[in-house]
């Protein structure tokens, strides 16, 4: 059975207009606002625990379905064409802006996951008069490199870096696209704590589900309910648009060229799984406990024990719990 959005108790959604982006919105209790910005490739559906958390908490929870995504849709509306210039990282601070605009607040604080969180900082450090704090979680503030990333991917990892494979226009889009259930099992499985995803890497004249095999059982976060909604959710904008974000890599380090080793400088929490391929990544560990360097307010990171990438998601209440406190912190 799938689950509909309108089963989820004290969660209510709705459309709001940001900047022309007719944007659908999960949204719970009231007070701060805080706003929670997915990864790839999910969907407002990944923060489901935090939203009823953080409104008992007394929070105004907001869960977007960012551009590309879902409801949301393409710039234009869902079944419109996917430009991949419209996916830029300004494009996507800036409807963090225009979301804040259209709820009527003047500041919020902003946590992001994965491919969120990217955004989150970048909120963060691009507009820090409207951002109260940030909090990412799997992905840390990186700051602009001195090169342009594709090509530093492709020399230093190879063709087959998924972040190279996704540049591809419609190969990728296809694939995830050809059996959406199939997509979201195994990817969200190999993924996980209890997923065998390492570097990935795609084998030649492969795909990127090579590097996610069929679970022989389903962690136990996951079930066919929770895959079903997601496959459900991407039936019609489908994978274009989110891939598109991949595909601006090389123009986003351009944009910002301003902000160069720029420091994110407002109060920050950051938490990842100890098995998160992010964290695990040659180097990425290693690099945690000088986070503080590029965000000097960060809070003393927080790694889960046994988590994997889909963090929110596999440790519900430890996030819920961390955020709450740093978000009373600010308070």
């Amino acid at each position: 059975m799938v689950l509909d959005d309108g089963s989820l108790p004290n969660i209510s959604h709705r459309y709001v207009d940001a900047r022309g982006l007719r944007m659908h919105i999960a949204e719970a209790g009231s007070g701060p606002p805080v706003l929670l910005l997915h990864g790839f490739p999910e969907s407002w559906y990944s923060w489901r625990y935090q939203l009823t958390a953080l409104a008992d908490a007394g929070f105004h929870a907001v869960a977007p379905d960012q551009r590309g995504y879902c409801r949301t849709g393409p710039p234009g509306g869902p079944g419109q064409p996917s430009r991949v210039a419209d996916y830029s990282i300004l494009h996507l601070t800036g409807d963090v802006i225009a979301l804040m605009d259209a709820l009527g607040e003047q500041q919020a604080v902003v946590a992001g996951h994965d491919w969120g969180a990217a955004v989150a900082w970048h909120a963060a450090l691009l507009r820090p008069d409207r951002i109260r704090g940030v909090i990412g979680l799997s992905v840390p503030y990186r700051p602009r490199g001195r090169a342009a990333p594709v090509a530093a991917m492709r020399a230093g990892i190879g063709e087959g870096f998924y972040m190279v494979y996704f540049q591809q226009p419609g190969v990728a889009d296809e694939e995830l696209n050809a059996d959406r259930t199939a997509t979201f099992r195994r990817v969200l499985t190999a993924g996980s704590g209890q997923g065998r995803l390492g570097i990935p890497v795609v084998p030649p004249g492969g795909g990127f589900l090579d590097l996610c095999p069929e679970p022989d059982a389903l962690p136990g976060w996951l079930s066919s309910d929770h895959i079903d909604t997601y496959a459900a959710q991407y039936a019609e904008s489908g994978f274009t648009g989110p891939l598109n974000w991949y595909r601006n890599l090389d123009r986003n380090w351009e944009l910002t060229g301003a902000w160069q080793r720029a420091p994110v400088t407002v109060p920050a929490l950051y938490l990842a799984g100890d098995r998160d391929l992010v964290v695990n990544f040659p180097g990425a560990r290693e690099m945690i406990p000088r986070l503080k360097e590029f965000a000097p307010r960060l809070r003393e990171p927080v790694l889960l024990d046994g988590c994997g990438h889909w963090t929110q998601q596999e440790r519900p209440a430890e996030v819920s719990d961390a955020m709450i406190g740093f978000l009373r912190e600010l308070a």
